[in-house]
């Protein structure tokens, strides 16, 4: 247990962070209600975070202070960054909260960061927040950073240390998230809490995490993939984020096809040559043409987040203001309708359980039945890509011996005059990481690449029980013996799943890894990948575990390293 977060432990933090957003942006992605139902928070909180990591470090390599940065330039470093590439009003916010983490610790000149300055980061960061919406909102992000700067003060005062009061943070973020149902009609209405708000619950519980350690955390406080845990009700817990089509009827988004009330553009840019003066004056001209109006930065560079129905005076504004650039101008409206009618980009994945397919769906594709003894076909596959009806399709075959299958529906789908990219992902951990990088705001042939590079880049493996008497590549092995398959090959026989499980985790582990994915079948006794990740968080402390109910036939135990 940590009793301060120095530079290395922030550096951890936003590993944790990143990782918890991608597992996690469709969930937050449905609860999004507000302003307005367009559907993308946990997408674009998840793009905002991983971009901006992404900058840190190639900055850090590029000046050689690639982990030697101080805690004060980790976070002045992420500060920047994340305002660079904050996308949406959640991006813009998320930015300024991490603006306000930053400015404390420089304030306190400290070199960690121990309970004391851990509360007036948190005030900060609220302060920051709230200072960065012209008309604030309570019921939002904005009143849950709050709550979690009232209990750190609260912590502090009563002489609790680092661990305690971030334990009181994740407590009342906890509590302040689920009272945001009660507090915003459209939240009361949809059954949901905020999604900026969860959010913001995810870079307290990845505090927390790397505080106490995953072994550490209280049940029913980590978040995780597993099916089971998923429910229609709010209870206050981060593992219990709510899928509101299920529980109420119609989610938000369907709810709402046609009705957008407010400004018909989101106008974003980034401005610089500019003084403080000349922003006010902006601030001031763009209040007074729409809402969701965000104007943050300073002093070289800024931000610029505003709804308006007139997006050509919100720009002309702009170059009045000083050198508008990165300038980004969606229709609103279009983006809430045309997301049942025709997308830009959409998946087609194949899957061999249902806990795999449900975990596809969840993040939006169309799933395909396809696994050991029962193939999806060239047919199958090109039906599917048909009733995507977008512009673009990417396929994930998610198994070996359906990429040819995938290839050959893919050719004919081209024929038709439709656009489709396999990515070739030969297991269902790759494809899992494939969709963990979907933007759904670029191109199927931009995803593509990026999606095959995530797909590349995850070392698999798995855990099968011996059918029939052979000779493998780790030696002989008769019916009942366990075998671990590291990239494809035998590696491990063995007489427990437990044992052979973690001699599997630790070859994939040997070159190096952030994140670890357990995908259990239908076959997988009680507790495996419980044990298992409890191992591995013990044995590699800066490594994260994730865990997926599969429920795939013949594999106990499916893993994938990234």
């Amino acid at each position: 247990m940590l009793d301060a977060i120095t530079a290395e432990a922030a550096r951890q933090w936003a590993a944790v962070v990143r990782g918890l957003l991608a597992v996690h942006r469709a969930e937050i992605d449905r609860l999004n209600v507000y302003p307005v139902p367009d559907g993308d928070t946990g997408t674009n909180l998840y793009l905002t975070f991983d971009a901006a990591v992404d900058a840190v470090e190639f900055a850090h390599q590029k000046a050689g202070v690639a982990g030697h940065a101080t805690l004060g330039e980790e976070l002045e470093a992420m500060a920047g960054a994340t305002l660079l590439s904050a996308r949406g009003n959640s991006g813009v916010i998320l930015s300024q909260l991490i603006r306000g983490f930053a400015e404390a610790v420089a304030a306190a000149g400290a070199e960690a960061l121990d309970a004391p300055v851990l509360a007036q980061a948190s005030r900060r960061a609220s302060e920051r927040a709230y200072a960065s919406v012209t008309h604030p909102v309570e019921g939002t992000v904005l009143t849950v950073s709050r709550a979690v700067a009232d209990a750190a003060e609260r912590a502090v005062a009563g002489g609790a240390d680092l661990a305690g009061t971030a334990e009181a943070m994740l407590r009342a973020c906890e509590r302040a998230l689920a009272a945001t149902t009660d507090t915003l009609p459209a939240l009361t209405a949809a059954g949901v809490v905020d999604a900026g708000a969860a959010g913001y619950l995810l870079l307290v519980e990845g505090l927390h995490r790397v505080i106490f350690g995953e072994s550490a955390m209280r049940p029913g406080a980590l978040l995780t993939m597993e099916a089971e845990t998923r429910s229609g009700t709010w209870s206050g817990r981060t593992s219990d984020l709510p899928a509101p089509s299920g529980a109420h009827g119609i989610g938000p988004a369907e709810a709402t096809h046609g009705e957008t009330s407010g400004p018909a553009y989101e106008v974003m840019f980034l401005l610089d040559d500019t003084t403080e003066e000349w922003v006010r004056t902006l601030t001031e001209r763009l209040d007074a043409l729409g809402d969701s109006l965000l104007v943050v930065g300073g002093p070289e560079l800024w931000n610029v987040h505003v709804h308006v129905d007139d997006p050509g005076a919100a720009v002309e504004a702009g170059i009045e203001a000083g050198r508008p650039h990165r300038l980004r101008i969606t229709h609103l409206d279009t983006q809430v309708v045309e997301r049942d009618v025709v997308q830009d980009v959409a998946v087609v994945a194949c899957a061999a359980g249902p806990g795999i397919a449900g975990v596809f769906r969840d993040h939006g594709a169309i799933v395909v039945d396809s696994g050991p003894g029962h193939r999806a076909s060239t047919g199958e596959l090109l039906e599917a890509v048909r009733s995507a009806h977008a512009r673009g399709v990417v396929l994930l075959p998610n198994d070996a011996d359906t990429v040819l299958s995938a290839r050959a529906a893919a050719q004919a789908a081209r024929a038709e005059g439709l656009v489709v990219h396999v990515v070739p992902a030969r297991t269902v951990v790759q494809g899992l990481a494939a969709l963990a990088v979907l933007d759904p705001g670029e191109s199927a042939e931009d995803n593509a690449v990026v999606m095959a590079e995530a797909a590349a880049a995850t070392r698999h493996g798995g855990v099968t029980v011996a059918a029939k008497e052979g000779l493998t590549s780790a030696g002989h092995c008769v019916p009942g013996d366990i075998l671990g398959i590291v990239g494809g090959d035998f590696a491990v026989i063995g007489e427990d799943l437990e044992t052979v499980a973690l001699d599997v985790v630790e070859q994939l582990l040997r070159t190096g890894g952030e994140l670890v994915t357990l995908v259990t079948g239908e076959e997988a006794p009680p507790g495996l990948a419980e044990a298992v990740a409890a191992t591995v968080s013990e044995r590699h402390h800066r490594v994260e575990v994730v865990r997926v109910h599969g429920g795939q036939p013949h594999y106990p135990l499916l893993v994938g390293v990234e």
